[in-house]
């Protein structure tokens, strides 16, 4: 299956992946440049699209992570094992690679694939920089992720909005490992977006868009909502790691999903956290809310995922 690159200035290429492999960039240069590395498991489909544009691995200069959540960094040591290539972090995010932190990347905590690497650069919001002949500018936006950035090219109205900003939907937040003021963290990065002038948004997940303005104001509408309800927050959650674990396995035997997800810190703290410990019981509202939904079906005693990986 052939991915599509767009090509959104020259030799710049943004890559739509799915909802398991986060989008990714690759600048096609003298000295290529990537954006995010998608998740671990589909490397050899990451390497492939690359390769796609005529890019040898090995000669990668620099890899820029938007955070370091499994499904942005996936590629990052098997790509710098073959180029040597520097790999830029927002600070907050090269602390958690230096020292080893699998809990504040999320890995540990859900239970994902993974592989530490070497940062080599801290990025500071305000800095610039280069992909190619392209000055981005970085700017930090936790909310969802702690070491969150954007990338914004001023000239061209062109911003890199990962995980930050999505079109009609909004990544998940975790509130466990992010801490209490997340959601106020996430209203505050979205209010900065909002005085930029963009032309375009080149999401984390999801095709690129152009009416940000309202992105933004659906994105505001979901955050105030969970804010006011906080068991919103709980199912979100709990519907949308369901599914990436899905994604993660391929499928399961549905026999055991439940099993399997109590064995996990997420799913227990997730019920504990907002519907009172009652595991089984939204276990299973969840699970029959995906198969009506058609997000999730059996095949033969197994359970997968429809989602696009």
């Amino acid at each position: 299956m052939k991915t599509h690159a767009l090509e959104i200035m020259k030799d710049l290429f943004f890559i739509e992946r799915g909802y398991l492999n986060g989008n990714h960039f690759v600048y096609r240069g003298t000295k290529p440049v990537l954006i995010d590395t998608g998740y671990v498991r589909d490397f050899d489909r990451t390497a492939q699209v690359i390769a796609d544009l005529g890019i040898d691995l090995s000669r990668i200069q620099l890899i820029i992570s938007t955070h370091t959540h499994c499904d942005h960094i996936g590629g990052n040591k098997c790509i710098q094992e073959r180029s040597n290539c520097d790999i830029a972090l927002h600070q907050v995010g090269k602390h958690f690679i230096d020292t080893r932190d699998d809990w504040s990347t999320w890995w540990r905590y859900y239970s994902q694939d993974a592989d530490f690497f070497k940062c080599t650069v801290a990025l500071e919001d305000g800095d610039m920089v280069a992909v190619g002949p392209y000055e981005f500018q970085v700017i930090h936006t936790p909310g969802h992720a702690a070491d969150g950035i954007v990338l914004y090219h001023r000239d061209s109205g062109v911003l890199i909005s990962s995980d930050t900003l999505w079109e009609e939907d909004m990544a998940v937040m975790t509130l466990r490992v992010e801490g209490s003021r997340a959601l106020f963290f996430q209203l505050e990065s979205l209010d900065r977006l909002a005085d930029l002038e963009i032309t375009t948004a080149y999401p984390g997940h999801g095709r690129p868009f152009t009416d940000v303005k309202e992105a933004i104001s659906k994105a505001r509408r979901r955050v105030k909502g969970f804010l006011e309800h906080r068991e919103k927050i709980g199912d979100d959650l709990l519907k949308k790691i369901m599914i990436y674990t899905l994604l993660m396995h391929g499928s399961v035997d549905e026999a055991r999903f439940f099993d399997q997800l109590m064995g996990t810190f997420w799913f227990r703290e997730t019920v504990d956290m907002y519907f009172l410990g009652e595991y089984e019981a939204k276990y299973d509202e969840v699970m029959k809310g995906l198969f009506n939904r058609g997000l999730v079906r059996r095949r033969g005693s197994r359970i997968y995922s429809t989602v696009k990986p």
